[in-house]
């Protein structure tokens, strides 16, 4: 019977491990020196090595002949370990037995001593599924058991673990392998199967899977199935989906040069083709976020490029691109991609997402502005487009006509005279205020009183009157028009000229030097009160 890839070339000692050398190092020292822990946590991501680094430690833990930390596999432990026979490996799986019964009857089962080798291991996968009475359950004997106990958790949610658990565990990470190591593992496995791999084909199935060991060696093994000859990277891309790098560089292209009629072409053959419209936002993704990183860190950024396209191919992207528009192109992007879950026509969405990122102009969000903007700035900066002043129209000025001479008696202009004052007639102001008490209305007439005290007074000044108010408010209400126009006419026909009215506050600076005026006035209009002699 075939068996797959992932299962026939799990490692078998900490050495086969790829990329975990800092855990395989230190389980080695622990299991030579004999300083080996009562529980373990393997924590990290799918397909890193999680499980098989447990299945080495039980064997090595149990192991009759170790081998410099690593299992031997040829003793009667390591091999009735391997083949699943031995009774006191047990390997659970927390998603199915998560329930408090089932760790009540692991921990019955566990104080008994092994019979076929010297450690009794309980090896619990996704320990994260537990409830939180199984976990309950399982802490006394976590933190005190016999010495012939030995437990190995794994998970791949470290958050969803109590801290009551990870407290009682040594704790070990593992982390993503590198397309690197993934890449040369991939050319030993295709190697020892016969499978001509090509190295672009094994740099694609690296990339496609994410960090994991397990997911590159499962698509080498659909895509060595699906094919013979020779796997290149165009094979690979035709068997599981995908656009590919040219493709989707050729796409970037036609967004760079705001080619919507060619970026929809584009699309419409990838989905007549079979091409997975989400992987194809996920290529597009990966670009984009290389072109940003490559902006954002020219020489530093080299480091940290995802291997979706060469570095030609991502300097050359590079410099279409503004930062504003690689960042609203991401966020249309991951918009498109979260939908995807709940769209009705996957075609449609990413169609729409294609038409955003050629025409920002149809976007009228404050990221489509900004990426306009930016765009418009770095090619100023540039010099690929220049602002040229417009130059303003002069008028022509008509030709003048030339002016007899000036007689010498008109040479200088004639001097402006100040027209003499005014002397104001006796009764001047009181006969006004009596006019105005009879032909405006209340509150207004009642402002206009013949007595020294009167709200509003009025001093005759030149061609000015001006009207000298107690309060703001009074000022503010015969400041009016129809009332200043009613008192102008009535001072005009007064003294038989024109006169400017003026409302001013006598709390003011202005008008208090003015006081002396008011009273001389005041003396004038009531001479024939007064007396005086």
């Amino acid at each position: 019977m075939y068996q797959a890839l992932y299962r026939k070339y799990r490692p078998q000692t900490f050495d086969d491990l790829v990329g975990q050398a800092a855990v395989t190092q230190t389980l080695k020292n622990q299991l030579m020196t004999g300083k080996l822990s009562h529980a373990y946590l393997f924590t990290g991501s799918r397909g890193t090595g999680k499980t098989s680094s447990a299945k080495i430690l039980a064997k090595a833990v149990n192991c009759t002949n170790l081998q410099n930390g690593n299992p031997c596999n040829q003793c009667a432990s390591c091999r009735s370990i391997d083949d699943g026979s031995c009774m006191d490996v047990l390997e659970i799986d927390a998603a199915s037995n998560n329930g408090v019964d089932n760790i009540r009857d692991l921990r019955d089962d566990a104080i008994y001593s092994p019979s076929q080798v010297k450690m009794r291991v309980y090896i619990i996968d996704e320990v994260h599924m537990l409830s939180i009475s199984a976990f309950n359950a399982l802490l006394k004997i976590i933190e005190e058991p016999p010495e012939h106990l030995l437990f190995i958790l794994a998970t791949t949610e470290l958050h969803k673990v109590p801290a009551t658990i990870l407290s009682r565990c040594q704790r070990f990470s593992f982390r993503r392998i590198g397309q690197e190591d993934i890449a040369a593992r991939l050319q030993y496995v295709a190697y020892q199967e016969n499978i001509d791999l090509d190295d672009s084909a094994a740099r694609v199935l690296a990339r496609m899977a994410d960090g994991g060991l397990r997911d590159a060696l499962s698509l080498l093994d659909q895509c060595a199935s699906a094919t013979t000859g020779e796997l290149t990277a165009e094979r690979v891309y035709a068997c599981l989906g995908i656009a590919g790098i040219q493709e989707c560089g050729k796409l970037m292209q036609c967004i760079a040069d705001h080619n919507t009629r060619g970026a929809l072409s584009l699309v419409n053959r990838f989905y007549a083709d079979g091409k997975d419209m989400g992987a194809l936002l996920d290529e597009l993704a990966c670009m984009t976020r290389d072109l940003l990183v490559i902006k954002a860190a020219p020489k530093e950024g080299i480091t940290l490029l995802s291997g979706v396209a060469t570095e030609r191919e991502v300097f050359a992207l590079a410099d279409r691109f503004s930062h504003g528009e690689l960042t609203r192109m991401m966020s249309l992007i991951q918009q498109t991609a979260a939908g995807f879950t709940r769209s009705t026509s996957r075609r449609m969405d990413t169609e729409l997402c294609i038409v955003s990122m050629c025409q920002p102009e149809l976007d009228l969000s404050a990221e489509a502005i900004n990426s306009r903007l930016t765009r418009l700035e770095n090619q100023i900066r540039s010099g690929s487009v220049t602002v040229e002043k417009k130059a303003e129209p002069q008028m022509e000025m008509p030709e003048q006509e030339e002016l007899p001479p000036i007689p010498d008696d008109m040479d200088a202009p004639p001097e402006y005279t100040q027209p003499e004052p005014v002397a104001a007639p006796v009764g001047f102001w009181t006969d006004i205020a009596a006019e105005l008490r009879n032909e405006l209305k209340p509150p207004l007439m009642g402002f206009f009183a013949t007595t020294p005290n009167a709200p509003v007074r009025g001093i005759l000044q030149a061609d000015k009157l001006v009207l000298m108010c107690t309060a703001p408010f009074i000022k503010e209400m015969i400041n009016k028009p129809e009332v200043l126009a009613l008192i102008e006419n009535k001072a005009a026909a007064k003294i038989g000229q024109k006169i400017r009215v003026v409302v001013a506050d006598q709390n003011d600076n202005t008008a208090r030097s003015s006081q002396m005026d008011q009273l001389l006035q005041f003396g004038r209009d009531h001479a024939d009160i007064i007396n005086i002699k």
